[in-house]
């Protein structure tokens, strides 16, 4: 049985991945470390909150004796790593964030891990698993191949190297002291409970709000796109069977451009909107419900810098030593997610007024 610490839990994959750990492993206890920094929610984790095996502590990674307390408290012997700034276009106004939380704070977990683990008992079994992105590989061109495992690193933007970093930290400390560490490098993710800053989110809540849908460039960007529960299931499995030392990539099997995937979008939203005249009502600035498409609001903006042209995951390693595959489709994992949103205006309208 896994005692688990998930830092960053009451974040968009932290809180997905905790509400599905409490669902398929109801007896096993799980404690979330999370600072609740503006991308951080409590309500993230309301559908498990009254859980018996599940403690929240609010704190920061950087507090190594707070997270030393907690290992020996709960006798963690698993710790899942999702706290992280991931925002791009934040790091490229304000990287300082991203050093403190990304680079020190995955350190400040790895010191703790190595007291609590390695300096008191070394044979007591552990995982320190790592969760990273695709970014740190940098970009491909239209025909390059995907990114693999051994593909060097090459990030271009502040979010990416301080991901980079962290991810080098894992290794060493792997290597060095050896701790038992996995790390996986994931693909853009998508799905309920993320924040609206990003790319998805944005898009819907701006076509329900009747507001323009800016998309960086030509809009022919491309991302491969992973839905978060898959996400969440690939590391539960890494976690269970993946090799001590080694890095997993975990990809969707979904290659969109920015432009293709908006209009995706909008698509859905406009059936929706003729599914269910009460939307109209509702959401009664948004181009829906006024007769006009959703798309008609797209409107191209500068492209942010360093804007990395494509991404791609080979995920062959994780699906022939695990036997993970995603099992969203992007058709119905954008439908579940307008459906979501729908559903759940209260959660992101709350958040919109907190910002």
């Amino acid at each position: 049985m896994a005692r688990v610490l998930v830092t960053g839990g009451a974040g968009f994959i932290g809180a997905n991945f905790v509400q599905q750990w409490v669902k398929d492993r109801p007896a096993e206890p799980v404690v979330v470390l999370d600072a609740l920094t503006y991308a951080g929610c409590r309500q993230n984790l309301d559908p498990v909150k009254h859980h018996a095996a599940l403690s929240f502590v609010q704190g920061d990674i950087r507090d190594v004796a707070l997270v030393e307390s907690l290992i020996r408290a709960h006798q963690i012997d698993t710790i899942v790593n999702f706290a992280a700034e991931s925002h791009v276009d934040r790091s490229i106004t304000g990287p300082d964030a991203f050093i403190d939380t990304n680079i020190v704070g995955t350190h400040s977990l790895l010191k703790a891990a190595r007291r609590c683990w390695l300096e008191n008992d070394p044979a007591t079994p552990h995982r320190f698993h790592h969760v990273s992105t695709d970014e740190v590989y940098g970009s491909l061109g239209p025909n390059d191949a995907a990114f693999s495992e051994t593909t060097p690193y090459a990030p271009n933007s502040p979010y990416s190297a301080s991901k980079a970093a962290s991810d080098h930290l894992v290794r060493a400390y792997h290597h060095t002291y050896g701790l038992c560490t996995t790390i996986s490098n994931c693909s853009n993710n998508y799905g309920p409970y993320q924040f609206p800053e990003k790319l998805i989110p944005l898009m819907i809540i701006h076509a329900l709000t009747g507001k323009p849908l800016p998309v960086y460039g030509d809009g022919l960007n491309v991302r491969d796109w992973l839905h978060v529960q898959d996400h969440c299931r690939a590391i539960d499995m890494i976690l269970r069977s993946g090799r001590p030392g080694e890095t997993y990539n975990i990809g969707g099997n979904s290659e969109r451009g920015n432009r293709d995937l908006v209009e995706r979008l909008c698509q859905v939203i406009d059936v929706r909107f003729s599914e269910s005249p009460s939307l109209a009502t509702r959401f009664q600035e948004s181009n829906a419900a006024q007769g006009r498409k959703s798309a008609t609001a797209i409107q191209f903006v500068k492209d942010r810098p360093g804007h990395d042209r494509r991404y791609a995951i080979n995920a062959r390693k994780i699906r022939s030593e695990l036997g993970f595959d995603p099992k969203w489709t992007l058709e119905a994992g954008l439908a579940a997610t307008v459906d979501w949103y729908l559903a759940n205006e209260t959660w992101w309208s709350t958040l919109l007024q907190c910002r």
